[in-house]
C-alpha cells in the first residue's frame, strides 16, 4: 500500500491525531437527514480487517471502539495511510487473539470509517462510522495486518412495497415501545433519526438489530442476510424479546423501589411515633412492656392470694431494675415461669364409660381385666365428681402396652397428656426443681409439664419408675413421695418457684417392669394394675388389627401388594417372638415389610404372599424351636416368673454314684433357690418311706440337682415343690409320663406356700402346650380371677401339703 500514501494519520511518538476531518461521507445533520450512502466506485476494493469479539458491527452504527495497541498498531497505521481511512470489522466470536486465523473470519463484515483516532498507553481508541456491508472475495494477507479484497453487495429492496412497509412500521413501533421502557436507547435513536430517513427499511432494520442485546451469532446471521424483508423477519423477534426483557426489568425495579419506599415510610412513621409518645409521656420501654405482658397473662386465671403477692413483689422489683443487669434477666425468667402456669385453669372430664370402653377397645386387644379395672376407676370418679389425686401404677413386662394404656386413659377422660421418663434419673432437682441461686436454674419436670399442657388437671405419666437411680446429688424416688401422696401434693413446693402448687387434680400414671427396686413407702402410695404377657391368640389379634396395618401405612405400601397368611403370622409368634410383650413381634413384622419392599421395587407388578413355606426367606431360621417337655426319671417341669413374663423351667435330679452320701447344686441359682433346694432335699430325705421310696436310698447316693440354662441367673421362692418332686421321682425310679407343670414353695414340714405371678405362669404353661398344672391352694383365688380364655382347657390341682402334690404326680 505504498502508493496510498496520501493525507494519512501523522504519528509522532505516542500522539495520534486525525489529519483529515473534512470527509464528505459523514455529515450529521446535513441536507434533509437522508443517509449519504457512498457510491460503489468511492469504496475501496482492498481493506484491512480488524476482528471484534462481543457482537458484529452494523452499517447503521456510529460508536467508539477500543483495540489493543501492540497487536493492531501496524494495521491502524496502514489504514491511516489510505485516502479513504476505512477498515473492515468482522465478528470472530469468542476466538482468542492468539488462536485467531484467517479461517475464523466470517464472509460478511462491515466497512467503517475511522474518526478521531487516539492512543493511550496500551490501547487505541477511535470512533467507527458504519458504511456498507462487504463480502470477502480474496485474502491478500493471511497474517496481521490482514488485507482482503472485497465486494459490496447490493441490498435488493422495494421501499414502497406493502409487505416492506408493514415490517418497517412494526420495527418503528417496536423501537417506540422500547424507548420509554429503557431510556438508555434514547441517545442512539436521536443519532439514527439524524442519519437516516424512516422510509429506508435497510438502515432501519440494521439499527433495530444493533440496539438489541441479542447474542453475537444471531446478530451475525442478521448482518449476513442481504434481502431486506428476510432480514426484517429475523430482527423483529429479537426486538420483541428485547421489549419483554426490558418490561420485566422495569417491573422488578418498580417492585424493589416500592418495597424500599414502604420500609422507609414505615421507618419514618415509627420514628415519628416514638417522638410523639415521648413528647406526650406515653412511651413505654422494655421494662414496662414486660410488666404489661406478665400482667396480661393473669387476666383469665385464678391465682392464689399468696402467689399473687409474690408476683406483685417481683413485678415491682422488675420495674426498678436496669434492663441490662443480670438480676433483671433472672427476675424476668422467674416471672415468665410464674405467669405461664395454668393457675385455676382446668379441663372438663369426659366421664362416659361407653366412650372409655370404646377408646380402650380401639387401642388395645386383650387386657380385658386391665380395661375393666380402668373402667371401674373411671366409674368411681363419676360419683366422686373427679378422678384427680389418684396414682395408678401399671406393672408388666416390656412391650405389653403400659405407655399406650396411659395415653388411652387420657383420651378416654378428654384430658391433656404429658409423659416423661424417670428411668436413670439421679438428681432430685429433676423432680423438685433447682434453687434460684445460680444462672440457668430451672423448675422441675412437673412444673414444666403444667406449663406445656396449660391446665391443672392433665394426665402425667411417669415412665420407668423402677429404674430411678441414686447418687450423691439425691434420691429422686424419695422426692416423688411428696408428688404422689394425695395428702401432700395439694401443697407441692418446687424449689425454683418457691410457691405452693396444687397437684391434687393431676392424674398420675406410673409404669414399671418390676416392683423389687421401688421403695415400699412409694409403692404404698400407688394403686397397682398388672399387665401380664399375651398368649398367642392375643398376639394374633394385636398383629392383625394394629401392628401390621400400622407398618404398611407408615411405609405407604398398599395392603393388596403384601399378603401375610394367618399360619405364617402364628409361626412368627411361636418361632421368632415368644416374649411376653409384642415389641419383638413388631420388629419381626417390620423385617418382613422391609424385605418385601425390595422385591416390590424390583418387580412393580408382583404381589407378595408370605406363608409358612417362604417365611424363612424373610426372617431366617426360627429363633425358638418347638420345645419338647423334658421327661425322664428325676425330671420335672416348673413354672417361674421373670421380669420378661412367665417361663417354664425344668429341674433335673440325678444319682452320680453310690460311694457316699452327698448333694450338689448347679444352674447359677440365687440364694433363695439354694435354700429351696436344701429344704426339698431335707424333706425328701426324711419322708422317703411315706411316699413309697426306699428309706435308705439317699444313704449311699450322691445326688446332683441341676436347673438347665445354667448361664442364666435364676432366683425366686417358687421352685420348692418342683425340686422336691424331682428328688422323689429319682428315689422312686418313676418318671412323670405326661405334660405336667407345678409351682409352689415348700416348708420343712411339707406345707405348700403361695407364690406370685399366677397369671404369667399359666400363660407360660399354655405357651408350652402344658394344660395340667399344680398350684398352691392359697393361690386358688388368684387363679379364679383369671379371665375365662386363660383358664379354658387347663386342669388345675390345688395343693396345701406336699401329700396333695405326690398324689397328683404319682397316684
Amino acid at each position: 500500500m505504498s502508493d496510498d500514501n496520501e493525507q494519512g494519520f501523522e504519528q509522532d511518538g505516542l500522539e495520534w491525531v486525525q489529519a483529515d476531518e473534512k470527509d464528505d461521507a459523514f455529515q450529521p445533520g446535513s441536507g434533509s437527514g437522508q443517509a449519504v450512502v457512498p457510491a460503489s466506485d468511492s469504496l475501496p476494493e482492498r481493506v484491512y480487517l480488524l476482528p471484534i469479539h462481543n457482537r458484529p458491527f452494523f452499517p447503521a452504527q456510529v460508536q467508539p471502539l477500543v483495540i489493543n495497541r501492540e497487536r493492531w498498531e501496524e494495521t491502524i497505521r496502514r489504514v491511516g495511510n489510505t485516502p479513504h481511512h476505512m477498515v473492515g470489522l468482522a465478528f470472530v466470536g469468542e476466538t482468542g487473539v492468539e488462536e485467531l486465523s484467517h479461517e475464523d473470519f466470517p464472509e460478511v463484515g462491515t466497512a467503517v470509517k475511522v474518526h478521531k483516532l487516539q492512543g493511550e498507553d496500551a490501547q487505541l481508541q477511535f470512533i467507527a462510522q458504519g458504511m456498507r456491508r462487504f463480502r470477502i472475495q480474496r485474502w491478500l494477507s493471511k497474517k496481521p495486518p490482514y488485507l482482503v479484497e472485497v465486494s459490496y453487495p447490493r441490498e435488493p429492496v422495494d421501499a414502497e412495497d406493502d409487505e416492506t412497509r408493514a415490517y418497517a412500521m412494526s420495527l418503528i413501533n417496536g423501537i417506540k415501545e422500547l424507548l420509554p421502557i429503557n431510556p438508555l436507547y434514547g441517545e442512539e435513536l436521536k443519532h439514527y433519526l439524524n442519519r437516516f430517513s424512516p422510509h429506508e427499511p435497510g438502515p432501519l432494520t440494521d439499527f433495530a438489530a444493533a440496539i438489541t442485546s441479542a447474542k453475537g451469532p444471531e446478530l451475525q446471521d442478521v448482518l449476513a442476510t442481504l434481502p431486506v424483508i428476510e432480514r426484517m423477519q429475523k430482527v423483529l423477534p429479537l426486538l420483541r424479546k428485547e421489549i419483554d426483557v426490558a418490561q420485566l426489568q422495569t417491573e422488578i425495579s418498580e417492585q424493589v423501589n416500592a418495597q424500599m419506599q414502604e420500609r422507609q415510610r414505615e421507618f419514618f412513621l415509627r420514628e415519628q411515633l416514638k417522638v410523639i409518645q415521648r413528647e406526650l409521656g406515653i412511651s413505654k420501654d422494655d421494662r414496662e412492656n414486660d410488666v404489661d405482658t406478665f400482667r396480661a397473662r393473669l387476666n383469665d386465671k385464678v391465682v392464689p392470694e399468696r402467689v399473687m403477692e409474690r408476683i406483685d413483689d417481683e413485678l415491682d422489683k422488675l420495674s426498678v431494675l436496669e434492663t441490662g443487669s443480670p438480676e433483671y434477666g433472672t427476675t424476668r425468667h422467674y416471672l415468665d415461669w410464674l405467669t405461664s402456669l395454668p393457675w385455676g385453669v382446668t379441663s372438663d372430664d369426659q366421664l362416659d364409660l361407653a366412650h372409655a370402653r370404646k377408646v380402650l377397645d380401639r387401642d388395645h386387644d386383650g387386657l380385658k381385666d386391665v380395661k375393666e379395672r380402668i373402667v371401674e376407676f373411671l366409674a368411681e370418679g363419676t360419683f366422686k365428681g373427679d378422678v384427680g389425686g389418684s396414682i395408678l401404677l401399671l406393672v408388666g413386662p416390656p412391650g405389653v402396652g403400659k405407655t399406650s394404656v396411659g395415653r388411652s386413659i387420657a383420651e378416654a377422660l378428654g384430658r391433656q397428656f404429658y409423659r416423661f421418663s424417670v428411668g436413670g434419673m439421679r438428681d432430685e432437682a429433676e423432680i423438685k426443681g433447682h434453687r434460684r441461686t445460680y444462672v440457668g436454674a430451672m423448675p422441675g419436670k412437673l412444673v414444666q409439664a403444667l406449663k406445656e399442657v396449660e391446665v391443672e388437671n392433665p394426665v402425667i405419666m411417669l415412665d420407668e419408675v423402677d429404674k430411678m437411680g441414686q447418687s450423691f446429688q439425691g434420691d429422686p424416688a424419695s422426692a416423688l413421695l411428696e408428688v404422689l401422696d394425695p395428702e401432700q401434693n395439694i401443697d407441692f413446693l418446687d424449689h425454683y418457684l418457691d410457691v405452693r402448687l396444687d397437684l391434687s387434680k393431676v392424674l398420675f400414671v406410673c409404669t414399671a417392669n418390676t416392683l423389687d427396686s421401688l421403695p415400699p413407702a412409694l409403692l404404698d402410695r400407688m394403686e397397682q394394675i398388672r399387665l401380664s404377657g399375651y398368649i398367642a391368640e392375643e398376639k394374633m389379634a394385636i398383629a392383625k388389627h394394629h401392628l401390621w396395618p400400622k407398618l404398611l401405612k407408615r411405609d405407604h405400601i398398599p395392603k393388596k401388594r403384601i399378603n401375610l397368611t394367618d399360619a405364617a403370622l402364628r409361626q412368627v409368634i411361636e418361632g421368632y417372638a415368644r416374649e411376653a410383650g409384642v415389641r419383638q413381634l413388631e420388629k419381626q413384622l417390620h423385617r418382613i415389610v422391609r424385605k418385601a419392599a425390595v422385591k416390590l421395587l424390583e418387580n412393580e407388578q408382583q404381589t407378595i404372599k408370605v406363608s409358612v413355606k417362604n417365611l424363612e426367606d424373610f426372617l431366617g431360621a426360627p429363633t425358638f424351636r418347638k420345645e419338647k417337655v423334658m421327661k425322664g426319671e428325676g425330671v420335672v417341669t416348673g413354672l417361674a416368673w421373670t421380669a420378661m413374663g412367665g417361663a417354664t423351667l425344668s429341674v433335673e435330679a440325678g444319682k452320680v454314684h453310690a460311694l457316699d452320701r452327698g448333694f450338689k447344686l448347679t444352674g447359677q441359682l440365687g440364694e433363695v433357690m439354694k435354700e429351696s433346694a436344701n429344704i426339698a432335699y431335707s424333706y425328701v430325705l426324711g419322708h422317703l418311706g411315706d411316699y413309697g421310696a426306699e428309706p435308705d436310698f439317699f444313704d449311699s447316693a450322691f445326688v446332683h440337682l441341676h436347673v438347665p440354662e445354667g448361664a442364666t441367673p435364676k432366683d425366686g421362692p417358687s421352685a420348692g415343690v418342683t425340686m422336691t418332686t424331682a428328688l422323689l421321682s429319682l428315689a422312686r425310679h418313676e418318671p412323670i409320663d405326661r405334660p405336667l407343670a407345678m409351682t409352689g414353695e415348700l416348708t420343712l414340714t411339707g406345707q405348700v406356700l403361695p407364690v406370685g405371678g399366677i397369671r404369667e405362669k399359666i400363660i407360660a404353661a399354655r405357651r408350652s402346650e402344658i394344660f395340667e398344672v399344680i398350684l398352691p391352694d392359697a393361690n386358688r383365688r388368684d387363679y379364679e380371677e383369671l379371665p375365662d380364655y386363660l383358664r379354658e382347657g387347663v386342669t388345675v390341682h390345688f395343693a396345701s401339703h406336699y401329700r396333695d402334690v405326690a398324689k397328683v404326680v404319682f397316684g
